[in-house]
């Protein structure tokens, strides 16, 4: 099996210092898990390995011989491909056609011969196990997880340069878990046939279930590489943040509010009815197994959704629409920020400013001294890193996109906070910075409801736990002394 190496890798931009002695190493036949906080140097060693920056210092070496990764041209001949979250693609061409983009098209007395091209691309699709998907379809009718099989699939098209090595930078981040479940069978079936993939993920369970070695880098340097089965989720933690997972949460205030949200009859959408409470200062999480009910629940509390049923904040009936609802107090963080949440490609202080325009407005046009000084306040109380309130969204990691969110639903100062996986894609660090604002809010009395697929996040961060089945509040339970097992015990099982 070939045998990458980088040892010694120090890269700088201007006066910082991206990588300080970075190590990795990467075989052939493995899955190889690189884990970091934002900031840690992961992009910087994968820019590296793509040819499109060059090291200052180190030795990178391909079976004891020097590797040289000067260009993109460089590292693909070297077998290396490179799959990020974001698909690109060209929606209006077949499956088959964009596996064949990068390549020439069989042809045939000078015309494309269409009945190899697309047997070629049906072929490859089979040998990573994908021949649910037509060569012939078109690209943008399949989905994100689809799409993704189709790119790998097209690196196995016989061309004379078969790649050995595959870098994954957070590929499950826009995937169903149906999607992501067919992903990790190809990656099963790649690494099967000899081929190394070197995975990037924040998603700690999939790390724990796929690696068969992870690396950890924190502040540029290299921290720990160990086997997965020698090693646990408490262990990875440590070495990315340099604190204890027991540490991430911080500690629950009292709470003896009453209550903010009321909810009576609640039905929408195979959910309901639904009748429960949640006290100022108070967090309660949600829990549920795909299908529960989990994903629709706070889209009804904000009216994105129709809905039935007695719903009041602060004793005062709640607008049935989005609108009306952040007027009231109430605030909402979606699940999918990157097609629900933010503008990419606007100035951040737009996606902030967005559900508070009548305020931040004078005679109908949009104060911009006003706005600018509310980001900036925001932007410190949710400790974001951003150049300033016109960078746009597109440009801030994962995590600090989560916070221009979290901005934005606390430029209302709001009665009630719902969080719909709050933390999902984001790094560890980032994760402490939320759990933290989650906290001090609640102590500050806002009431906060959080849905999350993460059961350790729920325990750690809830007061009581409702735990939704079938689109039915089976049973709510206290937090205090609640293990994974027995939350997710009964998320599978309804109360007699």
């Amino acid at each position: 099996m070939p045998e990458l190496r980088l040892t010694g890798i120090v890269k700088t931009f201007g006066a910082a210092r991206a990588l300080s002695g970075a190590a990795l190493s990467l075989r052939g036949g493995e899955v190889h898990a690189l884990m970091g906080e934002n900031g840690a140097g992961k992009s910087t060693l994968i820019r590296i390995l793509a040819g499109l920056e060059s090291a200052d210092s180190g030795e990178v070496t391909l079976d004891g011989a020097t590797l040289r990764l000067g260009s993109p041209a460089l590292a693909k001949a070297a077998g290396f491909r490179f799959l990020h979250q974001e698909n690109h693609v060209v929606a209006a061409l077949s499956v088959a056609e964009n596996m064949h983009l990068s390549r020439p098209y069989p042809q045939r007395l000078g015309l494309v011969h269409w009945t190899r091209l697309r047997k070629a691309a049906a072929d490859a699709l089979g040998r990573l196990g994908a021949s649910h998907i037509d060569a012939r379809s078109v690209m943008g009718s399949l989905g994100a997880g689809d799409q993704m099989l189709v790119r790998i699939a097209a690196t196995l098209l016989d061309d004379g340069d078969a790649p050995w090595a595959y870098v994954m930078d957070e590929p499950t981040a826009a995937l169903t878990g149906t999607e992501a479940e067919r992903l990790f069978k190809a990656i099963s079936t790649l690494k099967a046939a000899g081929a190394a993939v070197l995975y990037v993920s924040h998603r700690m369970d999939e790390v724990m279930r796929l690696a068969d070695r992870i690396t950890v880098l924190r502040d540029g340097k290299h921290v720990a590489t160990c086997d997965r089965a020698a090693t646990g989720r408490d262990e990875v933690i440590r070495d990315m943040t340099g604190r204890d997972m027991a540490d991430l949460f911080p500690r629950r205030a009292v709470t003896s509010g009453s209550p903010a949200l009321s909810v009576r009859d609640l039905r929408t959408m195979g959910l309901g009815p639904l009748s429960f409470s949640v006290a100022q200062g108070e967090v309660l999480g949600v829990a549920g197994l795909s299908g529960s009910g989990r994903e629709v629940l706070l889209r009804a509390l904000i009216g994105a959704v129709p809905r039935a049923g007695d719903l009041a904040l602060g004793g005062v009936p709640l607008a049935a629409n989005p609108a009306g609802a952040w007027a009231q107090g109430l605030a909402y963080v979606p699940a999918e920020r990157r097609t629900e949440g933010v503008m990419p490609r606007r100035a951040l202080a737009e996606t902030v400013a967005l559900p508070h325009l009548a305020r931040l407005s004078y005679l109908g046009f949009v104060q911009r001294g006003k706005t600018v000084g509310l980001v900036r306040r925001l932007a410190q109380d949710v400790r974001l890193k951003a150049s300033g309130p016109d960078q746009p969204i597109a440009e801030l990691s994962g995590g600090n996109q989560q916070k221009v969110l979290f901005a934005r639903a606390l430029a209302g100062n709001p009665a009630v906070l719902l969080l719909d996986e709050p933390t999902r894609g984001v790094d560890v660090g980032a994760k402490f910075d939320i759990y933290t604002l989650i906290r001090d809010l609640a102590a500050k009395g806002t009431a906060v409801i959080v849905v999350s697929s993460d059961l350790p996040e729920l325990i750690g961060l809830s007061d009581r736990i409702a735990i939704l089945n079938a689109g039915q509040m089976s049973q709510v339970l206290p937090a205090a002394g609640l293990t994974e097992a027995d939350l997710l015990t009964a998320c599978y099982q309804k109360e007699s």
